[in-house]
């Protein structure tokens, strides 16, 4: 026996942390229809460790996710000022902890593929996922569903088309050009070539150098060594590492950047992931600190990654089909803050399209609502993150880090530090809750106004 009619069919295109939170949160509607689009053969997650703050940790409460990803996890969550990371200078022989970032909760890291194991674990059958869809295509109507197009030439209709499909989104290459091509048709020409300019991700200047430590190895090779236990950044000129435990120690989450910060926004020449190996990043670290030479010294076959982002866009929206996740905002790591904005938008537009009011007409009120919050916010911790590459790398204008040595130099790393301390704040001085009554907020006065809009037509 069939039920009752859906409210809303929901596609979901691409089956990351940002595709697979959606599904999940969404599913705690009924009367919302929900199908998962993956392109790949199979659900496997490229990367390695992802960081949580407090912000998007809440909504992972809300979804009821915490205590098995905590399993996965050595860090628990606390409240009140709780050490993140040592950032040291290390570019130099003898290196040393200038600071320790210290945030209001725990940052969680958790390895990647754990994070997506516990989503799709946790997600009912009524959310079906299928793989090998890789979107071509898509048209909408005015009126009526929007139609998929796949490039194994199969179709299917949706209510709500979401590009969470990443950094090369296909969803976003056709909505842009959509877009594009409406402005030519108003002779728009400046807007149209803005706009399609946004289509391709662009070089960041930056190239990271991915892998996992066993922990057993690095003891080996240096016992006691800090990042068995503490997350730590080693900063210097043109790059900076990272390291911390994930998997309750048993690995180590290791990424090396190596910066041409002169050459952000430019076209990389050569494939943007693939396999390397730690001679082609260990010469810029050559006299870097013995904790550095140890790490390097354990790493094996690790992924390069030439680090892309998307332009910001005018809007995540367009008719019935919005943009979450790298799709909408793809960053630079150095905030740690990609999963969780993927995340934030989740959840924002399962708030919005889940809501009492919202119905296949007024679609395009909820996606506004949810681009008017999303939007701002993701643009500026993309903003955020990039200026953080800097400060990692010790591109600050007007300061030459070499030049100084003592006190001097001391002062300059604080100052460094305040800068930075300034970008992270936003994760632990603002509250996910914020967001959430915003959007109900706006919903329940869009009820208001069309409310009293057809009181008085009658």
């Amino acid at each position: 026996m069939q039920g009752p009619p859906k409210r809303l069919r929901v596609a979901i295109c691409g089956a990351g942390i940002g595709g697979l939170t959606l599904a999940l949160a969404l599913s705690q509607y009924p009367d919302i229809e929900i199908e998962l689009y993956e392109a790949a053969a199979t659900l496997t997650e490229v990367g390695a460790g992802v960081g949580v703050f407090p912000r998007p940790w809440k909504i992972i409460q809300m979804l009821g996710l915490e205590q098995d990803l905590l399993k996965t996890s050595e860090r628990k969550p606390k409240q009140g000022p709780v050490p993140a990371f040592n950032w040291r200078k290390s570019d130099q022989q003898v290196g040393f902890t200038f600071t320790t970032l210290v945030t209001n909760g725990t940052l969680i890291t958790l390895h990647r593929a754990d994070f997506q194991s516990v989503l799709l674990r946790r997600l009912p059958p009524s959310c079906r996922v299928n793989c090998s869809k890789r979107l071509r295509t898509y048209t909408q109507r005015q009126f009526g569903p929007t139609e998929l197009i796949f490039e194994d030439g199969s179709r299917t209709f949706c209510d709500v088309l979401v590009g969470a499909d990443g950094l090369k989104s296909a969803t976003r290459r056709a909505f842009l050009s959509e877009r594009a091509q409406w402005m030519q048709t108003q002779r728009r020409w400046q807007e149209a070539e803005d706009i399609a300019s946004c289509i391709d991700p662009v070089w960041s200047g930056t190239i990271a150098y991915r892998a996992l430590i066993p922990g057993e190895r690095l003891r080996a090779a240096a016992p006691g060594h800090p990042v068995l236990t503490t997350p730590t950044q080693y900063l210097g000129k043109n790059g900076y590492i990272i390291a911390y435990p994930i998997s309750h120690g048993k690995m180590i989450n290791f990424v090396a950047f190596t910066c041409r910060h002169d050459l952000e926004n430019t076209k990389f020449d050569g494939p943007w992931v693939g396999p390397s190996d730690a001679s082609q990043f260990a010469g810029l670290f050559a006299h870097w600190e013995p904790e550095v030479q140890a790490l390097i010294h354990c790493v094996e076959n690790p992924l390069r990654w030439a680090i892309h982002t998307v332009k910001p866009l005018r809007s995540f929206v367009s008719g019935h089909t919005v943009l979450i996740g790298d799709a909408a905002h793809a960053m630079t790591p150095h905030q740690g803050s990609g999963a969780g904005q993927a995340i934030e938008d989740a959840y924002i537009l399962a708030t919005v399209l889940g809501h009492r009011s919202t119905t296949r007409e007024n679609l395009p009120r909820a996606l506004r609502i949810f681009d008017e919050i999303r939007r701002p916010a993701a643009t500026s911790v993309v903003e955020a993150s990039r200026m953080n590459g800097r400060y990692f790398s010790f591109e600050v204008d007007g300061v030459d880090f070499d030049r100084y040595t003592g006190p001097q130099l001391w002062d300059k790393l604080q100052k460094l530090n305040g800068a930075l301390v300034k970008n992270w704040e936003w994760t632990w001085t603002t509250s996910v809750d914020g967001s959430i009554q915003d959007a109900l907020r706006m919903l329940e006065m869009e009820i208001i106004v069309s409310g009293g809009a057809k009181g008085s037509n009658t």
